[in-house]
């Protein structure tokens, strides 16, 4: 019973990662499982008890049984055996297509790591950068939605910070789903933006059976009440003008709606509730290589040279912070307008979009992109970069003195203010606004300062008009669009 039992050091290594293997998956993984859980289910009692959010059922259900749902739904199934017969492909080749296409797509939202690390991180990240203000806001409006409805956020996409900022100022009232391009597939990054609540689209594809499984997905979280977050230009902005919309999510959510669903009694299927979101910023951190898009002829920079770019900036910004003499990007603003019921729209217009054929429908669906396009121009703010840039690039080779500058500046506030805009003034003062806008563009050499007289740089005029075209719509259609 005592002997010595030699083993070889293979088996010994083979019996000692069993054994950890083991150790893991019977007894400390059930644990951990159960901490995280509670952890999880603490964390949405006091979200339903301390925040005006209430957690559809849709997004605290399990990812494999989303997956499994839309794997095996009805119309799923008939588009993977057309895709089968038409193609010549296998149906079980065409099942395992759809499998892999519902996992890209669902996401594996976490309220622990929305609320206690992805609010905390978006608010820390938005703050450090920005000085983050929310600016108009038409509450009697918001008051007046039912609560029952399923909430859609379409906004102007300027930059990528445009999904922290929202996250971050609706995460008192929301959850949003956002629906998020390839770029964000890398490791680790598509693995925090699922348990974020957001799901991967692939822009412009050409894969019939592909469209169909991010429709009928689109479809579920919509009848579900799952808030969305939506960019209707499809990407961001080149030149800083409002792009034309993209029709494929808003025809994915309203293809199978029926404003009679709701019954007299507000009972039955949900009602869509367009919430149109205006952003600007005083400084968006992607304008120049927004801008070299239009240029396609114009050489690219390399990885390792945009990496070292990244750097280099970084690094600047830091011995900056470090002299004590670095700024934060100005103001971020946010305005929310008033929201478009779609009931209310298809009573309105008489549209009963289940019954309209696709030509038909699509056309409908043009006329809501556009409406949204025209509310969401109407509330994108006025910020004091924005302000100075579009006097800069009316007049690019005029030098102003600062007097002439702050009265050019003022009459244009008053003439936006006339079309009906949202001008976000800083301190309710309207010379320190301007203050602003000039010190942002003297600091980034954009606009050169010489015994007190100011002029456009000479190499700065793409810049500018990038920031002038954010509110241009504003001074040209008013709020009539």
């Amino acid at each position: 019973m005592t002997q010595t039992v030699a083993l070889p050091l293979w088996l010994v290594a083979v019996m000692a990662v069993l054994a950890a293997w083991a150790t893991l998956v019977l007894l400390l993984a059930p644990g951990m499982r159960w901490f995280f859980r509670r952890r999880i289910n603490r964390m949405i009692g006091q979200i339903n008890s301390r925040l005006s959010i209430e957690l559809p059922s849709f997004k605290l259900t399990r990812r494999q049984v989303l997956i499994d749902r839309l794997f095996h739904d009805p119309k799923v199934q008939a588009a993977a055996a057309s895709h089968a017969n038409e193609t010549g492909e296998p149906l079980s080749a065409a099942w395992q297509r759809v499998d892999r296409y519902a996992r890209e797509i669902v996401p594996s939202f976490n309220a622990y790591l929305y609320f206690r690390i992805g609010y905390a991180l978006a608010r820390g990240l938005a703050r450090m950068l920005y000085r983050v203000r929310i600016g108009y806001v038409d509450e009697a409006a918001l008051a007046r939605i039912n609560p029952k409805s399923t909430l859609v956020f379409v906004m102007n996409h300027r930059s990528n910070m445009d999904y922290v900022l929202v996250a971050f100022l609706a995460a008192e009232r929301v959850t949003l789903s956002y629906a998020v391009g390839e770029w964000a597939r890398v490791w680790p990054l598509q693995q925090l933006v699922r348990a974020m609540g957001a799901f991967f689209v692939r822009r412009n594809s050409g894969d019939a059976l592909y469209r169909t499984v991010l429709a009928r997905y689109v479809h579920m979280a919509t009848e579900a009440g799952v808030t969305q977050a939506v960019f209707p230009e499809g990407g961001l902005t080149v030149d800083g003008k409002l792009r034309p919309p993209k029709y494929g999510l808003l025809d994915y959510m309203l293809k199978n709606f029926d404003e009679r669903d709701g019954g007299s009694d507000g009972d039955g299927r949900r009602d869509i509730v367009f919430i149109p979101v205006g952003l600007n910023y005083d400084r968006v951190l992607e304008d120049r290589s927004q801008l070299l898009k239009l240029h396609p002829d114009r050489p690219r920079a390399g990885r390792m040279k945009a990496l070292k770019t990244a750097l280099r900036f970084n690094l600047h910004n830091l011995w900056l912070a470090v002299q004590g003499r670095w700024h934060r990007f100005g103001y971020a603003c946010v305005n929310f307008g008033t929201p478009l019921s779609m009931r209310a729209w298809c009573r309105e217009h008489r549209v009963r979009f289940p019954d309209l054929s696709d030509e038909a429908r699509h056309a409908d669906i043009v006329r809501v992109a556009e409406r949204l396009m025209a509310d969401i121009g109407s509330v994108v703010p006025v910020l004091p970069v924005s302000l100075v840039a579009s006097l800069m690039v009316e007049m690019p080779e005029r030098v102003w003195s600062e007097f002439d500058l702050k009265a050019a500046a003022h009459a244009r506030m008053r003439e936006l203010e006339a079309h009906g805009a949202h001008i976000y003034i800083p301190r309710q003062d309207q010379d320190y606004a301007f203050t602003v806008g000039l010190r942002m563009l003297t600091l980034r050499n954009l606009v050169l300062e010489n015994d007190g007289m100011y002029t456009a740089a000479t190499d700065a005029g793409e810049v500018l008009a990038y920031y002038a075209n954010a509110i241009a719509h504003l001074k040209a259609t008013g709020t009539d669009s």
